[in-house]
């Protein structure tokens, strides 16, 4: 047997020596505590020193519920779930050919713009408007006003959600230089500025980690850099660099980091049953043994960076900006992998729980966890089938939970949707995420308890 936190994971054989106590459900039930006072204390304005962004690609409401039941128990809650004030965000994009018009489904390309700048844009667009034009994100902004910055993810760095805070082009997939087909006018050796793993370590955030060392490794095509790759670039600009968990555990905090971790996106946490058409056994997750133990988890480097970024700015009047992201929710949701899905949604909450610990000790933090969009898995009657496909897991209550998807047939990309996703907040600011707002509200929010404009 192998753990995971407080939860048992164990191999799908195993299922029939599982023996989990189930929760309280009454007593937890009997609990009407009267919150108006901690509310009241948690709606706090002013400045915040720094701000932590945490987003859960594809954590839509659903994809948290699966988590919660299975690791947890429903009546259980995550750390994610803690945060004193929640509201909901809408999520849509626009047209590319007619901007007045809604793409109700975002990818998230268009959602990330969305929250970086405050403007909304077409899917496959990198923190440009409509029309291609560069927009000034978050990160750019914290960092020219003197704030510390960082970019963390499981996926590429230079996939959509980590690339809108630091890069600006006209499609999502131009990641490295050799990579331009889809944006010529942004290349180097156009005179434009560059692929998105180029921008990235020109724009020098203080921390970046992630994967997708492959795009780092492309070489530059023009200008100053030209002949070098983007990672020898990063080191002639001052980037200490480290390609795995002991490098990043012993990198300085004097220096930038960057962390290209694996050729692409990071491994996965759990694996498990794959669904079918005609449902599966009930079973439970198992830790990927298949899983380079020379990457950090994201937890790792969550600490790492909330570390770095506060030693760095021990000394300043101001703070730090940083966004963490768990990327392969959504990978997971889209390859219809229940474990793989559920895995990745309780290792983002870990990192959730490091920045709530540093909030604790340091109150005038905003922290702020959402999702860039709604996804696919949907909770079923346990043991039916669908028009879809269904895997059943035996949650931490002892109980079978069956997962369907139905958005595009199995063995294909399961599709993202376009319903609203959560928005939870506390610290300086939070308020504004109560309600039903819009995702370009968020940038507002930041930029507010930041103070830059």
């Amino acid at each position: 047997m192998k753990f995971s936190g407080n939860r048992r994971i164990v191999a799908a054989g195993a299922v029939a020596a599982l023996v989990v106590g189930v929760p309280a459900l009454a007593t937890a039930a009997d609990q009407h505590q009267d919150n108006t006072k901690a509310a009241s204390k948690a709606i706090v304005g002013g400045k915040a020193r720094n701000v932590i962004l945490l987003i859960g690609d594809g954590m839509g409401d659903s994809e948290i519920t699966i988590a919660r039941n299975y690791q947890v128990g429903a009546a259980g809650r995550l750390s994610m779930d803690k945060l004193p004030l929640t509201g909901a965000y809408t999520t849509y994009a626009v047209q590319k050919n007619n901007p007045k018009l809604p793409d109700y489904v975002t990818d998230s390309a268009a959602s990330g713009t969305g929250w970086a700048t405050g403007t909304k844009t077409y899917n496959g667009a990198i923190s440009v408007d409509p029309k291609g034009k560069p927009l000034p994100t978050i990160l750019e902004l914290a960092k020219k006003a003197g704030y510390r910055t960082g970019d963390v993810t499981t996926a590429e760095l230079q996939d959509a959600t980590p690339a809108v805070l630091g890069s600006h082009v006209v499609s999502r997939d131009c990641k490295g230089p050799q990579s331009m087909t889809a944006c010529p006018a942004n290349a180097k050796e156009n005179k434009g500025a560059g692929s998105i793993a180029e921008q990235l370590v020109q724009t020098k955030p203080d921390v970046l980690l992630g994967g997708g060392k492959q795009y780092f490794d492309q070489t530059v095509q023009g200008g100053k850099y030209k002949t070098l790759t983007v990672l020898q670039q990063a080191q002639v600009s001052g980037y200490h660099i480290v390609t795995d968990l002991a490098g990043l555990t012993k990198a300085p905090a004097n220096k930038p980091i960057l962390g290209a971790f694996a050729p692409n996106n990071m491994d996965l946490e759990w694996t498990g049953p794959q669904p079918t058409p005609n449902g599966t056994p009930a079973a439970t997750c198992a830790v990927n043994t298949a899983r380079d133990a020379k990457q950090p988890h994201l937890v790792d480097m969550a600490k790492k960076a909330i570390s770095v970024l506060d030693k760095q700015t021990q000394d300043s009047k101001k703070g730090f900006f940083l966004q963490i992201e768990g990327a392969s929710i959504d990978k997971q949701d889209h390859a219809a992998n229940p474990c793989g899905q559920v895995g990745e949604t309780v290792a983002f909450d870990k990192a959730v729980d490091e920045a709530l610990k540093y909030q604790k000790d340091h109150p005038d933090t905003l922290v702020v966890v959402t999702a860039d969009h709604a996804h696919t898995s949907q909770i079923v009657e346990a043991g039916t089938k669908t028009t879809g496909a269904t895997a059943t897991l035996r949650t931490h209550d002892g109980a079978d939970m069956t997962i369907s998807y139905a958005t595009a047939p199995l063995g294909t990309d399961q599709q993202h949707t376009g319903t609203e996703v959560r928005i939870a907040a506390g610290g300086p600011q939070a308020a504004n995420v109560l309600g039903v707002t819009n995702q370009t509200d968020l940038f507002y929010t930041m930029r507010r308890a930041l103070g830059v404009s």
